[in-house]
């Protein structure tokens, strides 16, 4: 009822009438003929009557009622259905000054934000001088997992990371439509250059993605122990932001800090990114 008021007859296309509405918004009536339903239908479903619906109807709905996709996702778990899967809005697509200045903000600890296909959308400097990642890579973070020699060669728990890796980016195809063609481009890719890969995407584990421990032999400070988090954001369900935060062995937190220093910067083997 509430989502009902909000919507004015001109707003969803119907005249008016003139003169005084005793209801505020939409009438029952005028929902129930716009999303194409009956409109005692529509009443036992603003009353939450134990009524069929089925999502096709709640779309038409949501719909009328100019719900947001946060709304709509709790139309359907109101009705018992599953939610569909989360949508950017609009109003949220440009968020990327915000998320270049969280972490910027994270340094002199790597970050970066990839996208639902693990393509890099941004990544702080300190993730270029400790993990390599340049321009002249993929951008794609999994595939770089497993073609770049640079990472590689750091990364002393590239092996027992391996299979988290793949088991979290089945978890991501999984979650998507299963002709996504996104994903389809990326397995292509890697199925094509590591047999790693293959052999463990057959092995078809599934894993959420969380924490990561890190251990890394960086040649100008020797061993680095972080570990990486990952993050959602809610309104931006197509990115993940992945902080990594030191450990507290081998000095990391202070090996990190001289790396992003002026002396730091001039001894480091890679360029950072800009």
């Amino acid at each position: 009822m509430s989502r009902r008021a909000r919507v004015s007859p001109a707003e969803a296309g119907l005249p008016d009438g003139g003169g005084r509405r005793r209801t505020p918004g939409l009438r029952r009536e005028e929902v129930a003929v716009l999303a194409g339903v009956g409109a005692s239908w529509y009443q036992w479903l603003e009353q939450g009557r134990d009524i069929s619906v089925s999502p096709q109807v709640l779309d038409a709905v949501a719909r009328v009622l100019r719900l947001s996709n946060t709304e709509r996702r709790h139309l359907y778990t109101l009705a018992g259905l599953n939610p569909p899967a989360p949508e950017v809005a609009p109003a949220d697509r440009d968020m990327c000054e915000g998320l270049r200045r969280l972490i910027d903000t994270w340094m002199p600890y790597p970050a970066h934000i990839m996208d639902a296909y693990y393509n890099c959308v941004m990544y702080n400097d300190a993730a270029s001088v400790v993990l390599g990642m340049r321009p002249e890579n993929t951008q794609n973070c999994v595939i770089d997992f497993f073609t770049d020699p640079l990472y590689r060669g750091r990364s002393r728990t590239w092996e027992a990371n391996a299979r988290s890796v793949v088991a979290q980016f089945r978890a991501s195809c999984a979650a998507a439509d299963p002709d996504d063609e996104g994903f389809r481009q990326v397995l292509d890719q890697l199925t094509g250059v590591s047999e790693e890969f293959t052999r463990l995407w057959e092995e078809r584990d599934i894993q959420d993605a969380g924490q990561l421990r890190k251990e890394l032999d960086h040649p100008l400070v020797g061993l680095l122990a972080v570990e990486s988090t990952a993050m959602k954001v809610p309104v931006r369900p197509d990115l993940t932001i992945v902080l990594h935060t030191p450990l507290p062995e081998a000095n990391t937190a202070a090996k990190l800090e001289w790396l992003a220093s002026p002396e730091g910067r001039r001894g480091s083997m890679y360029p950072v990114a800009g």
